[in-house]
């Protein structure tokens, strides 16, 4: 299995807005994809990816290129569609996107999740990223994998 990340295109950008999670998880992703693409046009140190698999559309990131004031690396958003969860995809693709952001030179990468996602909190520990308090932070809990 091979996970590649490829920039959000004139040629893959309707397919990335075609992408869902399930219904029991609106609650945890509650942005949809087109969000994620507007706000990109805003903030300008997000980087966003569409996550392919088997030569398709399989899912949708977003990461900052830059470190915020406390020299943190963010990734803001990770989405594999309802019909491709339960293959890898998402443990590949954070494998990836962690490489290509050490290879940026950021030395710590935060992401949050919602306390209800305990998949998604499962696959962050089991990757290196802990807990940052026990507390949730704006609803959601805050990890951390340090990278140097």
């Amino acid at each position: 299995m091979t996970v590649t990340l490829q920039p959000v295109s004139i040629d893959n950008w309707y397919a990335c807005t075609q992408l869902n999670v399930t219904p029991e998880q609106r609650s945890v992703f509650p942005a949809p994809v087109v969000y994620w693409i507007a706000e990109s046009k805003f903030v300008h140190d997000f980087e966003l990816r569409a996550i392919y698999a088997e030569g398709r559309v399989v899912g949708f990131l977003v990461y900052c290129t830059s470190a915020d004031q406390d020299d943190n690396c963010w990734i803001p958003a990770l989405m594999i569609d309802e019909q491709h969860q339960g293959k890898g995809y998402g443990r590949e693709a954070m494998e990836v996107l962690i490489q290509l952001m050490s290879e940026l030179s950021c030395k710590r990468i935060m992401i949050g999740h919602r306390p209800s996602n305990e998949i998604a909190g499962k696959l962050y520990e089991s990757l290196g990223f802990m807990r940052v308090s026990e507390e949730v932070i704006d609803g959601e809990i805050v990890r951390l994998l340090q990278l140097e």
